[in-house]
Order: C-alpha cells, then structure tokens, then sequence
C-alpha cells in the first residue's frame, strides 16, 4: 500500500491537476467509480489506477476489469488518495491515462456542437453530456476554451466524454466553413435574431455555433452562420445558460427527426 505523499506516482498524478502539465505529459487524470466504469466500458487504455483498500472491497468485479486493462494498479491510504484527487470527497478511486494520439473524427453531417472560448468546464461537460444523449455526431471546440480533459470536464460529462467525438479546432472559422462546403446548414444563437430556434429545419445537417458564458459568439463567427435563430426570453431575462442553449436545440433537432 502506498502510504506517502512522496511517492513518485503520486507526485507524478497531482501534477496533473494542472492544464501545463498534462499537457507537458500527454496524460490526464480519472476520477470516480463512474468514469471509470465508463471508461472500462469502452476499453479505454488506462495507465495507472490507485485506489483505497474500502474501494476495491466494494467493487471486486470493476477491479477485476481494470486489473485486466491497466499497466499499473496500486491500492493507496485514504490521505494519499484525498491529495490525489482534485474533489473534495473522492469515493476512492483515480486513474491516469494517455491522451488520444489522434484527434476523434467529427463527421461533417448529422448534427454537430462548434464551441467557442467556452471557458466553464461545468457547462463543457453537460454540453458533451446532453450532446450524446441527443444523439449528435460530435463536437468541435475552439483553442482558446478550457482543455477537453480537464478532470470537472470528464466529471461533468457523465462519462459521455468516452462516447462522443470531439476535436479541437485550430481554426474554428475554417471549421464552419468546410462544414458549409460538406452541406452542413450552420446555425447561430443570436438575441436579436428573426427566427426563434423551432423554425429551423433540423432535419437536415447542421452546425451550432455556441459561444463564450459572458460574451457569446464573435462577430467574425457569427457572420458565418446560414440561419440565425433566438431563444424567446421573458422580459427582464438577459440570457440563458450557455449549456441549457445547447440542450433546447439538440433536442428540438431530435424531435424533428422522430416526428418526421
């Protein structure tokens, strides 16, 4: 059992509760019973997994699973697994694992997210969540946004983060336009538009634009949009969160799509 704070791995994982140093390792850190069933469900290759001795008791068969796909397992204290882990009550397990080599494949048709400076990790990962659960082909996610791996992301995401392609877009205006040039419809949410987001065709191809919590999309992005649509608010309401957006649509998207 590993006992001190010293130990290498353990130094090695709480660095990785920093964006310069997963990206400097090209590992990023699992946390929860969830995310890693979620991530042995899909064989996601794990690196190293640390948990308590009270864990591995109550999960005997998800230990037996990660035992048989996992370079390194190591039971550790409950103190050294609290400093590990980057929430405040850990239920007794984290992991390490290698980025992707290769960035997911976004398919230019179906329905896709294209996020830019999104900067709340909450609000990335319930958009990846609501994403996979309305059934959409993948998202795209500007450079300038908080990092797809960040542990609140994954957290967030429900371990839908293992299901759903995403990619980050080196230049999200030259995304939308390929995006355009495949077929897809981009579609923008702008306060001030004509079209409430019901009124648009879902049913074909098509491209959301969502933009920063507090400044929303930029005017060059903007401009790019073939549709762009507004959510009804009552008066004195300014805005809507910018992951509950992105649900209204998908799911209008997907209601089309079934009535039809």
């Amino acid at each position: 059992m590993i006992t001190s704070l010293q130990n290498s791995l353990v130094k090695q994982i709480r660095k990785l509760h920093s964006t310069k140093e997963r990206n400097k390792q090209q590992l990023f850190l699992l946390e929860g019973t969830h995310l890693l069933e979620e991530a042995c469900a899909v064989s996601y290759p794990l690196d190293a997994v640390c948990c308590t001795s009270q864990w591995y008791e109550t999960h005997p068969q998800l230990w037996e699973v990660i035992c048989s796909q996992c370079y390194r397992v190591e039971i550790v204290s409950p103190e050294v697994l609290a400093a590990m882990a980057t929430t405040v009550n850990p239920d007794g397990i984290v992991a390490i694992a290698q980025r992707e080599a290769q960035p997911r494949q976004i398919p230019f048709t179906g329905l896709v997210l294209a996020l830019e400076t999104v900067q709340d990790p909450g609000n990335l990962g319930t958009m990846i969540r609501t994403a996979a659960a309305a059934g959409a082909s993948g998202l795209w996610l500007s450079e300038d946004s908080v990092d797809l791996d960040n542990p609140k992301v994954l957290r967030a995401s429900a371990g839908q983060w293992f299901r759903l392609n995403m990619a980050v877009s080196a230049d999200l205006q030259t995304t939308v336009r390929q995006s355009q040039q495949a077929g897809m419809q981009v579609i923008a949410t702008l306060p001030n538009a004509d079209l409430t987001y019901w009124q648009v065709d879902w049913r074909k191809p098509s491209l959301i634009l969502l933009g920063n919590e507090g400044a929303g999309l930029s005017a060059d992005l903007a401009a790019l949009a073939d549709i762009q649509v507004k959510i009804p608010l009552s008066p004195g309401v300014e805005s809507l969160n910018v992951g509950i957006t992105a649900a209204l649509m998908l799911y209008e998207a997907q209601r089309q799509k079934i009535s039809q």
